[in-house]
């Protein structure tokens, strides 16, 4: 029992790794000062690269944004196309790995430490990266693999080691598509998995009784039975995650939008202020401390909750999709971030906003934002309107969860697979591998692991959005080629 508690288990495992995982957190999240506002020059790459697409492929965030839905109705789709799932299923399946306690508590923390004009620069930060999503799953579709037995592998991997390559860099390519997979595999396994497990275990035990909870000794019974729901739902591949992830994600997005539109509803009244503070904060420095690094940082930095564009895991998921035009799954990729960021994010903001709950109560120190459970904020302005509401926040939470762990199992399944050279049982040992970390997530306390699997997912921005850049040209080519096919009518409605 001791193990499952922590104890001697976990300190061993701390010691062992924390000197390692303290360094490359410290190289990964190295921080600079600009104006006495402190600065993490990986936040700086991930929204210059999305600033940089919005205005090259010439913000089609906009101007694609209802053709994007008409994808995802399946408008133009044909089911002989080559491809595992539908625009709708993959669509829910990257969703499914980007919507998690980012979305709760990092947006909770953000607007506790930067005000209520963090929300303007979260929502901004969501509008450019549709655009860095667009680029990465547009490129995804067309540098994918397609097995015999029509099993597909895509990703980062292969258009930064086939796409590179083509521009007379095959061993720079290849560099890319290594580094790229290897961070892939780090950061499934750790914010992908055991972060989740880990979270979700703590609050099973706190909606049970906390500390008095008859499940407060059981966390490596509760990691054994996660495990096992996530191997039944992997084993089958993308296709079973995706029939999973179909009808996971939209009820648990709506369950948890609609509670927050509750508690906005009931502070009817508190709203103009709140919309007042929103936007006067913004541009003032306090929002812009908070609110555009703020929500960057804490958002990207807890695991890349908040959209991970950039990071490339999503192109991965998007790549199965069945469509023989790369730039149909680009168009219903930057939906995701609207989804993640500007839907839930914004409601998760506002409703901490109008109940108040963001502000340091009477007697708190100084440091208090910086070191409050996002959680628990979020919690609280959930119980100020129906005392058991934060059970359905502690519902959102286990099935926000699950829905992550099962989408960067197939992550990090794929990029296992590339570095072994494609091969189906590397992959089928990642999932045994991925489901025993599962358990040892929810047992331990997970120290310096946290830090260091932030790092990799972080690490994997660095060679895909070099790779996008390299491949820009391609890229803009493949999106305006696709867009005058529809507008011709080559590439026309199926239904």
């Amino acid at each position: 029992m001791a193990a499952t508690d922590g104890g001697g288990v976990d300190e061993a495992i701390s010691s062992a790794i924390a000197p390692f995982a303290d360094f490359v957190t410290n190289v990964v999240f190295y921080e600079v000062s600009f104006g006495g506002i402190a600065i993490k020059p990986i936040v700086v790459w991930l929204v210059l690269g999305a600033a940089f697409f919005t205005f090259y492929l010439g913000f089609q965030q906009v101007r694609g944004f209802v053709h994007a839905i008409r994808l995802v109705k399946g408008d133009y789709s044909d089911p002989l196309d080559a491809g595992e799932v539908s625009h709708f299923q993959a669509l829910a399946t990257a969703v499914s790995g980007t919507v998690g306690l980012g979305n709760i508590a990092g947006v909770a923390i953000a607007v506790s430490i930067g005000g209520p004009g963090a929300t303007f620069w979260m929502i901004l930060a969501g509008f450019l990266g549709m655009a860095s999503k667009m680029a990465e799953c547009t490129l995804g579709v067309k540098y994918r693999h397609e097995r015999e037995d029509g099993s597909v592998s895509g990703g980062p991997m292969y258009y930064l080691r086939d796409g590179v390559a083509k521009l007379g860099k095959p061993r720079l390519g290849k560099a890319l598509a290594a580094a790229f997979a290897v961070f892939c595999i780090g950061g499934a396994l750790g914010g992908g998995n055991m972060f989740q497990a880990n979270q979700a275990t703590a609050q099973i035990i706190n909606v049970t009784g906390g500390a008095e909870s008859p499940l407060a000794g059981l966390k490596f019974v509760i990691g054994l039975v996660f495990a096992v729901a996530v191997g039944l739902v992997i084993i089958g591949g993308i296709k079973s995650i995706a029939r999973v992830t179909e009808k996971v994600v939209p009820f648990m997005a709506i369950l948890y939008v609609l509670a927050c539109l509750t508690v906005i509803a009931m502070n009817v009244t508190a709203i103009p202020d709140a919309l007042g503070e929103i936007l006067s904060g913004a541009f003032g420095r306090e929002g812009l401390a908070g609110g555009f690094i703020g929500v960057l940082i804490v958002g990207f930095q807890r695991a890349a909750f908040s959209n991970e564009a950039g990071i490339g895991s999503a192109s991965i998921a998007h790549s199965a999709v069945k469509t023989k035009e790369p730039a149909t799954e680009g168009f219903v990729a930057l939906l995701e971030p609207f989804i993640d960021t500007i839907v839930i994010c914004t409601t998760t903001s506002i409703a901490v906003v109008v109940a108040g709950t963001w502000v340091a109560p009477a007697g708190a120190p100084a440091d208090w934002a910086s070191t409050v459970d996002g959680v628990s904020v979020t919690s609280d302005a959930f119980g100020s309107v129906v005392s058991w509401f934060p059970i359905i926040l502690a519902i959102a939470v286990i099935l926000f969860a699950f829905s992550t762990m099962i989408s960067w199992s197939y992550y990090g399944m794929k990029a296992t697979g590339y570095l072994f050279g494609d091969s189906p049982r590397a992959e089928a040992v990642f999932k045994i591998v991925f489901c025993t970390f599962t358990v040892i997530g929810a047992s331990l306390s997970l120290g310096p692991v946290i830090g260091f699997s932030d790092s990799m997912i972080f690490l994997m921005s660095i060679p895909n959005l070099l790779g996008l850049y390299l491949l820009a040209r391609v890229l803009k080519k493949e999106v305006d080629g696709y867009r005058g096919r529809v507008a011709s009518g080559e590439f026309a409605r199926v239904h």
